[in-house]
């Protein structure tokens, strides 16, 4: 079917072609991942974007010896296609199949693990600095691949900011397609925006470099001259000066879908020194008219029509999505509570606040990929009687926990944290599952952390979070997907620290907590066929305990479960432990959680089954009790 690409392996392989094969090569590869990932799911838009620029980074340098490190890694999948994984393409984000992401354990050709953003140049100066210290090859070469999106964040301009004073051999590819997941919130997009006006300076430029070259010994002076200048050149007239302050040799903007423009420069910047700055422009979802025209929706795709677009839906139980839950509840909030501030770290869409930032602008922020100010943002305005609601996935606010504890908790200010996807989130796996803000917010003083069994619950969380717990901070998490499809009713105040008895029973009490609730029912329901009754508690809070339920139960049941969809080490099981101990109860008490290691990517549902946290596995614990 490909004419090039099957005769590509490795790229050993691909360094063989010659030059006027690559177009060809490069429009294979893209057939191949439009066809396998409409079929099967996953990112799309940015990986076809890139296919010019991986199949050049191949072609010129010498991987794996020299290191490509990308950010995030939702554009790698032309990579994978290159690095010895194409007939696995098919198999990506599946279960024991490839990831979606970069991983070292999956390929010599993955130099640094990634998911998150903002990383890569960080990990490919420390990567060259390393080389030096332990005098490895010094011809090796160091790349980092970063988006416009990513650039947003402020580990990125930290690594920056070292690399240009370090003055270290590195090269940092600038991936400008102007988009990332959602759109760009920053003045450094707002800077980028502008260059595609100045190219004209860029050819301006060249032109005249070109000219001289042609006047014999004048022109070669001139040259020269101007050679001299190149840094005040820069300074003044080009859209390299930023870089170029901060000790980086800036090239650019060149067209980053021009497989042969790539190669020429690539070829020029490897052979120098120091730190290099190169700045392309390519077209996100190129080559896929569809993808093209919709940058936002095929960014990322489930199993897709390929001539339409359109989802093939799988079947589901009719309910609504958790986030647009929550979104919905914001609207209806931010009408009675002009107090109210939502913000975004880069995923309006993707928390649900797409609808209220069209009604609200003013009030709704979108601060881009950027947690940690996102957090310290809000703990600003809530010293200045906004009551701000930050609405970010468990996973990302991961890196916002130093600010958590000392910008905002440590300081007892009113915020709301709204932690989307939390629990297990699917196909993009370990470094996207949110299982670990239970064991890291638990820890921290003056915090409340909530979590509902269901759609209702939300809203009314959310709604006694805002009025009724003014004196902390607030975290309520809560699943990636479709709720429970229970009734949706006026919002209802919650006491604060107070769970709910759902089942009584005899002998074993099952202590649930969010998501996992509807397990609890579910194994409940199965142990009554068998004339076995159990308690089913939905605890709500995480912190505050419910230490009077807990008190009844310890005197009515002699065996507990705890269940939560998140790590035990430190989690809702183990505070349920340490109460128990610290009142010096007996009982035998059983925590169902994430054990000590990452969970990889796969389907939810097999995934939760292989960790235990299902119906069958729940209801076999309660009978060897």
């Amino acid at each position: 079917m490909f004419k090039i690409l099957s005769q590509i392996n490795n790229p050993t392989d691909l360094r063989k072609l010659s030059e006027n094969n690559l177009p060809l090569l490069c429009k294979e590869i893209r057939t191949l991942m439009i066809d396998e990932i409409t079929k099967i799911g996953g990112h799309l838009g940015a990986g076809l974007g890139v296919v010019e620029l991986t199949v050049a980074l191949h072609y010129v340098f010498n991987t794996p010896d020299d290191k490509i490190i990308f950010d995030v890694g939702h554009q790698s999948y032309p990579h994978k296609i290159l690095t010895e994984r194409k007939n696995l393409l098919r198999t990506i984000r599946q279960k024991d199949g490839i990831s979606g992401f970069l991983k070292m354990s999956e390929s010599e050709y993955d130099a640094f693990g990634v998911g998150h953003a903002s990383t890569s140049i960080s990990a490919a100066l420390g990567m060259s600095v390393a080389n030096g210290i332990l005098k490895n090859n010094s011809e090796n070469k160091f790349i980092a691949v970063i988006g416009d999106g990513s650039l947003t964040g402020g580990l990125a301009f930290e690594g920056l900011n070292n690399a240009g004073y370090m003055n270290k051999n590195l090269i940092v590819i600038l991936n400008d397609n102007n988009i990332s997941i959602d759109k760009n919130i920053s003045a450094f997009s707002n800077y980028f925006n502008d260059i595609y006006s100045s190219q004209r300076v860029q050819n301006w430029k060249d032109t005249i470099w070109d000219t001289l070259g042609r006047v014999g010994n004048t022109g070669d002076r001139m040259r020269r001259i101007i050679s001299k200048a190149e840094g005040s050149f820069k300074s003044f007239i080009t859209p390299g000066m930023l870089f170029e302050a901060i000790g980086f040799n800036y090239f650019g903007p060149i067209n980053g879908n021009n497989i042969f423009k790539l190669l020429k420069i690539l070829n020029n910047i490897k052979k120098l020194n120091g730190p290099i700055f190169l700045h392309i422009i390519t077209e996100k979802g190129k080559g896929y008219e569809l993808a093209e025209n919709d940058i936002y929706k095929l960014h990322s795709v489930s199993s897709i029509n390929q001539q339409a677009g359109l989802s093939i839906e799988e079947k589901n139980n009719g309910g609504k999505k958790y986030q647009d839950i929550f979104g919905e509840a914001m609207l209806e909030l931010f009408e009675k509570n002009n107090t109210l501030v939502a913000i975004s770290a880069a995923m309006l869409e993707g928390t649900g606040l797409t609808t209220l930032a069209e009604k609200h602008p003013d009030r709704v922020i979108d601060v881009g990929i950027a947690e940690g100010h996102a957090v310290v943002f809000a703990a600003g305005m809530a010293t200045q009687g906004i009551v701000p609601i930050v609405a970010i996935y468990s996973s990302f606010l991961q890196r916002a926990f130093d600010n958590i504890i000392h910008d905002c908790a440590l300081q007892k200010l009113h915020i709301i944290f709204a932690i989307d996807r939390a629990g297990i989130v699917g196909e993009d796996g370990a470094t996207h599952h949110g299982v670990f803000d239970f064991a890291y917010l638990r820890m921290i003083p003056n915090m409340i952390i909530m979590s509902p069994k269901d759609e209702q619950e939300l809203r009314d969380m959310l709604y006694s979070a805002t009025y009724n717990y003014t004196d902390y901070c607030v975290a309520i998490r809560y699943p990636r997907g479709k709720g429970q499809n229970v009734a949706i009713n006026d919002f209802n105040s919650i006491p604060l620290g107070k769970s709910e008895m759902l089942k009584n029973g005899k002998n074993v009490c099952i202590i649930a907590v969010g998501n996992m609730v509807k397990v609890a029912l579910q194994t409940a329901e199965q142990l009554a066929k068998n004339n076995i009754q159990i308690g089913v508690v939905n605890a709500r809070f995480v912190k505050p305990l419910d230490t009077d339920l807990l008190d009844k139960i310890a005197e009515q049941y002699d065996n507990i479960i705890t269940i939560e969809e998140g790590q035990k080490i430190g989690g809702f099981g183990s505070a349920i432990c340490e109460y128990f101990a610290e009142k010096n109860y007996k009982h035998k008490i059983k925590i169902i959680g994430f054990e000590d290691h990452f969970v990889e990517h796969g389907n939810i549902n097999l995934l939760l089954k292989e960790e235990g946290l299902c119906a069958e596995n729940l209801a076999k614990e309660c009978m060897d009790m």
